[in-house]
């Protein structure tokens, strides 16, 4: 919805999964010569203050990147995601977050490329300015990504990653993910394709980790994070989940390790749990 604003929710328990498993995702790719593509359809600003403005009307990022902040026993794909939102504070004290453009900027070689796509009107001036020394390595396009996302793939260099994450405020949205990433498999089912969703109490969200399930029968990937139980009066983020499709055989064993520390990190009460299923090839 063109309403939503990212920067009220940065840095929460749902933005540490999703850019924890980004990060690694990101990594996988920059570990061959040969170039890859970073894609995303809902690229918000890129980067958001912390201590000022929207983010701080509830500073949702002391329930996620604030509670690891400083920790010295992370494990190693916490540890590589935080290294990454410290490249964004220097000076050791948490300001800024890094959203997923960001991250990937960072994380991407002289031979790689960005496409981003955002709808509103404000987050893509602010996109714009922060890649304005970019060049033709960070494409940005005013307008609908899950429509936009078709006319890039395959790219030519036959490896991306597709960041599918928009805000789900509008329930369609979760019916044009599943058309999206369908009618994107046929224009390139090699890619990596990332879904970020919600966890709250409509049922359109309660269905569809099973509705992703059956897009593509082999090599999936789905993990979540509930931070507490769901909320009585049926409002508000009780967790998230990523949905990987041609996830990287290394992430199930990362995600294993981690997401332990995570529920006892992150938890709220003790309707705190992860779930970790996949299907290889």
């Amino acid at each position: 919805m063109l309403s939503y604003r990212h920067a009220f929710h940065a840095g929460n328990h749902a933005d540490v999964l999703k850019h924890a498993v980004a990060v690694q995702l990101l990594n996988h790719l920059g570990k061959k010569d040969k170039a890859f593509w970073y894609i995303d359809t809902h690229a918000g600003a890129g980067a958001y203050a912390l201590r000022e403005g929207y983010a701080t009307k509830n500073a949702e990022y002391d329930t996620g990147i604030g509670k690891l902040w400083g920790r010295t026993d992370l494990p190693e794909m916490l540890s590589e995601y935080v290294d990454e939102v410290s490249a964004l504070n220097p000076d050791g004290h948490l300001r800024f977050y890094p959203g997923s453009p960001y991250l990937a900027w960072r994380l991407m070689r002289e031979q790689d490329r960005m496409r981003l796509f955002e709808m509103h009107s404000t987050e893509i001036d602010v996109l714009r300015h922060r890649f304005r020394d970019a060049g033709r390595r960070v494409m940005i396009y005013p307008g609908d990504g899950f429509e936009g996302v078709k006319a890039l793939l395959p790219p030519p260099p036959r490896r991306a990653l597709v960041l599918i994450d928009p805000s789900f405020e509008d329930k369609r949205d979760y019916s044009r993910t599943i058309k999206c990433l369908e009618e994107s498999l046929e224009r390139f089912a090699t890619g990596t394709y990332a879904v970020w969703y919600p966890q709250v109490t409509r049922p359109e969200s309660q269905r569809f980790p099973d509705q992703l399930k059956r897009i593509q029968e082999k090599s999936w990937l789905h993990v979540s994070l509930s931070v507490s139980h769901p909320p009585k009066d049926g409002f508000g983020l009780f967790g998230s989940g990523m949905f990987i499709l041609n996830p990287p055989y290394t992430l199930a064993a990362q995600l294993k390790e981690t997401m332990p520390f995570l529920v006892k990190a992150l938890g709220i009460d003790d309707g705190a749990q992860f779930k970790i299923e996949s299907r290889g090839d």
